[in-house]
């Protein structure tokens, strides 16, 4: 081993053991006070070196004005601490994407791309550094106990870990090791064709999508996979009741989440199964969105990010958070649900007409998951006051449409807000790589305000 792979083992070490046993904060003062340190010296001495915030003094974070995906490639340079522009970097990435080499960097930096779900596609980048902290914080947040003895044991097999995402990147490689298995699986290729190399690893921990492990819960379930992983990690997609309980039906493990961007490591799901925002890691402001303070947007400003900088970065997700503590006794903040980006958030006039109410997607997920087996797949997009939705019947597709309906003219009843025109489709599947998008507000009804 050279001194260089020495060094960063060593750095991906130090920063498992500390992200694991230091950063277990059980008091929320506690938790904020590391934050605010951390802060400070991210305030002092990174972010100056950055052209953006170069010469600037600011004494509180949220004096600094709000970012976010438009803002960050509209002055790419200004907000890397490198001053590396996007005609730098994104031939790296592109040129990546067309010959699936994920390993060509620049100089000591890896650059991706965002999947672009919310509308436009990102880039972002990552340092050598940075990547080895990153494997040794995200190991200490997902792996249960039961699979440490196997990072550090040589009489051990090493851990085995599949991957599958649309794309690879260093910063996922960076996980490979001598005491680390790991397998990546371009969802471009299909599922069908990995089946096999999946076979012969027989992974202990499965990470994809939650749209492929439903896929390879199927194939289990039909016998045409016999693998069972320790660990099932659901990433990039909303994880939906169904496809969990599917999951766990074929490979007997709940599947834990990731929640992670190209904004950062977010979030993680605790061994008591809660989601957790990655708040040791990360300073993490709630936009509400309604005045219960339910649900929210969150703005991040990632302290722990020396390359490319996330200060006070608005995402376009929805959080809701969870009615009750986390019997683990963590004090980052617990999420009951990643619901969605906010485009999924359809809005319909109220009932007295004077203004526009949300549909947030949990809402909706549940009232069409109501329908049982009935209902294989759906899409619904809405353009004003027209609702085009393509359904997936098991059965009966004009039934199905009758059927989700009624559901949907309950659901307006119940919630006061005028039904929309509904259309009626059939179901298209999207390709492997790209993610699921079931819900998708293309157009708001014209002339009224938007009130949560």
């Amino acid at each position: 081993m050279n001194v260089e792979r020495l060094l960063g083992s060593l750095r991906s070490i130090g920063a498992f053991i500390f992200s694991r046993y230091a950063l277990r904060f059980h008091s929320r003062s506690r938790l904020e006070a590391w934050q605010a340190r951390r802060l400070v010296r991210f305030m002092g001495q990174v972010m100056p070196r950055g052209q953006r915030f170069s010469g600037l003094r600011h004494r509180h974070l949220q004096s600094l004005p709000l970012m976010d995906k438009s803002t960050l490639m509209g002055d790419f340079a200004g907000f890397n601490t490198r001053g590396l522009s996007l005609e730098q970097v994104l031939p790296v990435a592109l040129e990546a994407e067309r010959s699936r080499d994920f390993s060509p960097t620049f100089g000591d930096i890896t650059v991706g791309l965002s999947s672009g779900t919310s509308g436009a596609q990102g880039v972002f980048l990552v340092s050598s550094k940075e990547r080895q902290r990153w494997a040794g914080i995200l190991l200490a947040r997902t792996l249960p106990r039961a699979l440490l003895p196997r990072l550090v044991c040589p009489w051990l097999a090493p851990l085995r870990i599949a991957f599958y995402l649309r794309a690879n990147s260093r910063l996922y490689t960076t996980l490979a090791s001598r005491r680390i298995d790991f397998a990546f699986h371009d969802l471009t290729l299909g599922l069908a064709g990995s089946l096999q190399q999946l076979q012969q690893q027989r992974p202990d921990v499965l990470v994809a999508p939650a749209t492929v492990l439903r896929g390879l819960a199927e194939a289990a379930l039909a016998g045409r996979l016999d693998i069972a992983p320790q660990l099932v990690l659901s990433v990039a997609e909303v994880l939906e009741s169904t496809d969990a309980e599917l999951v766990e039906r074929a490979f007997g493990r709940k599947p834990r989440q990731i929640y992670q961007a190209s904004e950062g490591f977010l979030g993680y799901t605790c061994e008591a199964g809660t989601l957790h925002l990655n708040e040791s890691h990360l300073h993490i402001e709630p936009q509400w969105l309604d005045a219960e303070r339910t649900r929210f947007q969150p703005i991040i400003t990632d302290f722990s990010r020396r390359t490319q900088l996330i200060v006070r970065y608005r995402l376009n997700d929805i959080l809701r958070v969870a009615d009750a503590p986390c019997p683990c006794g963590r004090a980052e903040r617990a999420i009951a649900a990643v619901e969605g980006r906010a485009d999924e958030v359809l809005w319909l006039p109220h009932h007295h007409g004077k203004h526009l109410a949300p549909l947030y997607p949990d809402v909706l997920r549940r009232a069409l998951l109501m329908l049982g087996p009935a209902l294989g797949e759906y899409q619904l997009r809405q353009q004003g006051m027209d609702w085009q939705v393509d359904l997936l019947a098991r059965d009966d597709h004009a039934a199905l449409c009758q059927q989700v309906g009624a559901a949907l003219t309950q659901l307006c009843h119940e919630q006061d807000l005028q039904l929309p025109n509904l259309h009626f489709g059939h179901w298209q599947a999207p390709p492997a790589q790209h993610k699921r998008r079931r819900l998708l507000m293309l157009q708001l009804p014209q002339g009224l305000p938007c009130v949560y």
